[in-house]
This record gives structure tokens, sequence and C-alpha cells, in this order.
């Protein structure tokens, strides 16, 4: 048998949880096909995803066909919950990308094609609700080729080969010496994301579903396992009875009851999932997933065995609330929030003792909502939020030589730091461009080290530091002295020094979340639409040309701040006929940085966390320097002269 892992991802409505009914019930998982709007979707199993009619958590199924196994991941759909489905994506084999038939992919559809590129898995098209009146084949399959790629080809009728073979230059030589394309050239092409099949139909009618799966068993490749025990953990939940469970797929070797599988934590059981239902297994092989119960310490991402760990998240919360509970109930509201973060790392969940204060992160307010529900249901905790508040980001524009010093006495350490600007979305790059023989490669690891192991914060507002890289260029150790905490303050201090260099010649710069919108209003709103757009500080396209109803369509970016809440004027001024969908588009400046820093009112040097100055020593006794005194009092000389440096940026 054939064992392939698949996710199923889709933008909310376009029938995802519908289509995996469909393919339990066509496959006979399940005997009775499911409904989300009756509240007995198989894969829909928590009491908050029946009352809401959406899925909130990922969820597992298992279903054979012909020599196919498959195990099925169905993933969140509402764009607040991305990040549960980005966290799916690194163990999928496949994923069944469902799009409803529309005249427009929705944002968040383009935004999961980006994170299956990202994760370079291959995927399998299932264009949704094509009974519906409207619907037009051919329409959508050039929306997908424009929309999203070229290799996107109809698979559920005879297979146009030339087309293939046009997407890959070795498939093309075999196309012209053969006039055809073998099976295992198919395949390949699909697996390395060249061709996406596309199939058409109805999940909820059943029909084009037995193409899909007939399409599945003979498309898919099983993976090539690695020979010893490697997994990836991609979700951590709690069961009905409070124990913590682990969800691995194992990508290579066995994984056998009473393994060590973390440190000395081991595999005291295996459970299968299929719904909300569980067999214990004797054995896991590679391709499989199961949970673990017991694990402590583990995250979605986590690698274990031979597994690394799968890149740091892409999708981040933008919105940030603080909790407002009773004074009485805080520490209980602390620890229920902690273990909703152990399931969800992206809640970031702050407790500021000092302030009495818990704030967490989240995409949006359907996600708020469900997590006051949660709280609720799970733990018997009614609690309330503020009205919320932008997570902003700090970057820089400029190239600067930041410099940390650290010699209290007996100790010592000096590290010049180059801070480039770097690409949008980046986040923190850090790397080496020094001597050995300048500083010893234990000493260089420690600065790497240390520069990863905080979230470094700008100077503006000190908001989270990023798209920069961070690059070790020179330093200095002593031989008698040195132990590796003094390379931990000079490292820090080094980038904050450099952030405070270039505050003083704006070369710092406060970012937003901004978000990508779709904006559909009747042609004789489109002033008012254009007026608020302008107002919000947006950024918009020109208008479509009127459609046969009348309605106009405007795209843009606009920052969140801003238009988070114009749903509800859009509502309001269309009488419910306007149409306003947003989708978070990443960051860029801030439209109104001055008043945000001036509201926020951040004291730099006083941040006692994120220490801006050096210590040098002097008499038998440590001092300390302030940052802009550094350059003159340190013992290794700069790398980097003004000239060069305005190079580089």
């Amino acid at each position: 048998m054939k064992q392939i892992t698949a996710g199923i991802v889709a933008h909310v409505d376009a029938g995802k949880t519908t289509l995996s009914e469909a393919l339990l019930y066509q496959t006979g998982a399940v005997r009775q096909l499911g409904r989300v709007d009756n509240g007995d979707a198989f894969l829909d199993s928590d009491r908050l995803e029946k009352q809401r009619g959406i899925t909130i958590f990922s969820h597992q199924a298992q279903l054979h066909y012909q020599d196919l196994t498959l195990t099925l991941l169905d993933t969140p759909g509402h764009v607040d919950f991305a990040s549960q489905t980005e966290q799916v994506l690194p163990v999928l084999d496949y994923a069944i990308l469902v799009v409803a038939a529309s005249d427009h992919l929705p944002g968040y559809t383009r935004t999961l094609w980006r994170l299956l590129q990202r994760y370079q898995v291959p995927t399998f098209i299932f264009v949704n609700k094509m009974d519906v009146a409207t619907a037009d084949r051919a329409a959508m399959l050039k929306l997908l080729q424009t929309g999203l790629s070229e290799g996107c080809q109809p698979f559920d009728q005879a297979l146009d080969a030339e087309t293939l073979a046009l997407q890959d230059d070795q498939a093309l030589d075999e196309y012209m010496s053969r006039n055809a394309l073998a099976d295992a050239t198919i395949q390949r092409l699909i697996a390395k994301r060249q061709v996406f099949p596309v199939y058409f139909g109805a999940g909820l009618k059943l029909t084009g579903v037995d193409a899909l799966l007939a399409g599945l068993a003979k498309w898919t490749v099983s993976m090539k396992p690695q020979p010893a025990f490697a997994a990836r953990v991609f979700k951590v939940s709690y069961d009905d009875k409070g124990e913590r469970l682990t969800w691995v797929r194992v990508t290579g070797g066995t994984l056998a009851p009473k393994a060590l599988v973390l440190g000395e934590q081991k595999a005291n059981q295996l459970r299968v999932y299929n719904g909300v239902k569980y067999t214990v297994a004797s054995a896991v092989q590679a391709g499989e997933v199961c949970a673990i119960p017991g694990l402590s310490d583990t995250k979605p991402g986590m690698g274990l065995g031979v597994e690394p760990n799968a890149p740091a998240p892409l999708l981040q919360p933008v919105l940030t609330y603080a909790l407002d509970p009773l004074q009485e109930e805080l520490q209980r509201c602390v620890a229920a929030l902690r273990q909703l973060e152990d399931e969800d790392p992206a809640l970031h969940v702050t407790w500021s003792p000092h302030l009495q204060e818990v704030r967490v992160q989240l995409m949006g307010k359907v996600q708020l909502e469900i997590l006051q529900q949660l709280l609720q249901q799970r733990f018997n905790l009614t609690v309330a939020f503020d009205a919320g508040s932008i997570l902003y980001q700090e970057t820089i524009t400029q190239a600067v030589e930041g410099v940390g010093h650290f010699e209290p006495l007996r100790h010592y350490a000096e590290v010049h730091l180059l801070m480039q600007p770097g690409p949008r979305g980046s986040g923190l790059i850090f790397a080496s461009d020094c001597s050995l023989e300048v500083l010893a490669k234990n000493w260089q690891h420690l600065v790497l080290a240390n520069l990863a192991a905080k979230e470094h914060r700008g100077v503006l507002t000190g908001s989270p530091l990023t798209d920069t890289k961070i690059t070790l260029v020179t330093g200095r150790a002593s031989n008698v002295h040195t132990v590796g905490g003094d390379f931990r303050e000079a490292t820090w201090r080094a980038v904050r020094q450099g952030l405070m260099m270039l505050k003083q010649t704006g070369g710092c710069q406060l970012l937003e979340p901004w978000y990508s919108f779709r904006l559909e209003v009747a042609q004789t709103q489109i002033g008012r639409a254009m007026s608020d757009i302008e107002r919000m500080a947006g950024l918009c396209d020109p208008p479509s040309a009127p459609a046969a109803n009348g309605m106009v369509l405007l795209t843009g970016y606009a920052p969140v701040a801003e238009m988070q809440d114009y749903g509800q004027v859009v509502n309001a001024y269309t009488h419910g006929q306007g149409q306003l969908e947003c989708v978070v588009d990443g960051y860029r400046p801030c439209h109104n940085e001055a008043a945000v820093i001036a509201e926020r009112g951040y004291t730099e040097v006083g941040d006692t966390d994120n220490l801006t100055g050096s210590v040098f020593c002097a008499h038998g006794a440590g001092y300390p320097v302030a940052w802009q005194d550094v350059p003159a009092a340190a013992h290794v000389p700069y790398r980097y002269d003004a000239a060069a440096l305005q190079a580089l940026a």
C-alpha cells in the first residue's frame, strides 16, 4: 500500500470540510455524509466548530482507496487561524487546495499558495461548487493559470502531454522523442511543483470526488524515508482528560513504544487518530502520523531524532490585546492562557507582574471571540479584553557597525557587528565574517548563538527588530578573563549601540502591518470608497469596469490600523450589498510614524532589559560608558568607515 499524508487547505467557505466529508464517505471511512451546517461533520468534532460552522483546529482522518492509504489532515480555513494551518504544511507529502468556483481568487487563497510554495508542498487543486449556475470551467482554469501558476492543468479529462511537457526541459525532450510522457515523468513534475493537477466538481453532491481520489492514487509517490529515526512535530493539543498530546509525522526509521524521542522522554503510547477516536499502535512506520501523550517541551515545527527543525513560521499575529479578568482569577487566567499558548505558540502570552497585565497576540477578532469561548468552556473563565492595538515592528534603512564592550573586573569581551537593511519579510539573519585569527571559533559561535537567543528590540518604540542582517565582523577576547556570558553582554549591547547610532542619522524605521484588500461596491459608491481609502493612507489600483450587476471592484493595500473596522462602514453605506475582503500582506513603513512614536513614549536608554551602553575597566574597577562614547573607547579598530557603510546600505 502506498502511504501518503495530505493536507486539505482552503479559504473559508470554499467547501473544504464538505470535500473532506465526501472523500471519507466515498472511501467507506464513514457511513453517513456529514454536513457543516448540520453540525455533524466527522472532522469538525469540537463543540466550538459545530457552533460556528468553521474549522478551528486541525484534525486527522484515515482512508483507503485502491492501493492508497491516505492520512488526511484537515486544517482551519479562516484567516484568523492561518498559523495553525501553517504548522501542518511542513509534514505534508501533498496538499489539496480547495477553490470555490467564482470570478476571483480570494486573497487568502493566494496566501495559502505562497505558503505551499515556501514549504515546497506538491499540490492538487479541487474546484468546488461547480454545481452553481454561474460556474464556468474554462474561466476557472484560466483564473488558476493566471493567478497561481501556468502549471495548473486539468487532470479529470484526457491529459495534454505537450502542455505538461512545456513546464520542464527534460520532460519536453522526452515528449519530443516519444510524443508522450511516462506516468513517472508526470509524477515527477507534480512532485517538483511544476504541474498542479486540477479537478472540478461539487463536494456536497459527490461529483468529481472519485476522479480526485483516482488522481491521488495514480499521481502521488510515497516519501523516501531516512534510515534513522526522524519525526517532526506539527501540533500540540490536550485531550478531554487534560492529557498533553504531541502530534508527529514520522519521516525516518520506525517509532516503537518506550523509545526515547526527546532527551530522556519516552513515547509510552502511540495513538493513531481517526476523527476523535484512536487506536494504539504497536509501531509507527516512516510516512505515518501519530500522537504521543505525555511529552513535555515539544512545540510545532520541532524535529525529533535526525529531523531538523522546520523554518520559523511566516505568518505572525498583527494585533495585541490585554486581558481584563477579575483580579482574583488572574493567576488562573495566566495558567489557562499558557496551556492554550502551548497548543498555539503564536499567541505569545506575556505576563507583567509589575503592571499586573496579561497580553496575547492574535490575527483578528474572530480568533479573539474563539479565545474567549475556549477560556469559558475549557477553564470556566469569563474574561474580557481591551480594544486591542497594533503590533509594530522596526527595521533599519542604513548600514552601521555596532560595538559592545563588557569589561567589569576579571571579565572581557568586545564585539563589532555590521548591521545592514534586509529584504522585506526576511526577518533577522545572522552571519559571521570574522577571521579565526581575530576571534576563535568557539567565541564566534557564542556570538551567533546569543544573537539568536533573544528578541531584539528597536529604539523607536521598543518593537521587535526585523528585516536586518547582522554580521559579526571583528572582536576580541581575553585568554585569562573571558567567559561565555561576557560575549552575551557584549553582543546584545552591540546591537543596541548600533541602533542608537542609526537613530541619530534617521536610519531607523517603524513598520506596521498592511492589508491587501478587495472591495466591491456599486458604481455610484465608488467615489466614497476611494475617498475612504485615501483617508486611511491606503494605496488603490484603478477601479475595474462595472460588472453586469453594476458593481465595481477596487483592490489595493491599506494599514491594518486604519482598515480593521472598515467592514462595518462598508456594510452601512452599501446597505449590506458591498463586500470587503482583507488579508494581512506583511509589514510596510508606518504611515503615521511620528504620531505612534510620540504616543508610545518609549525611552530607549531607560530600557533596562536592552542596554545601549558598554562597560569598560580602569584602575581595577568597571565603569559604564554611554553608547555615543563607545566608538572612542573601543579597544578594537572599526572595520568600516562611513563611506564603506554607505556603500553597503
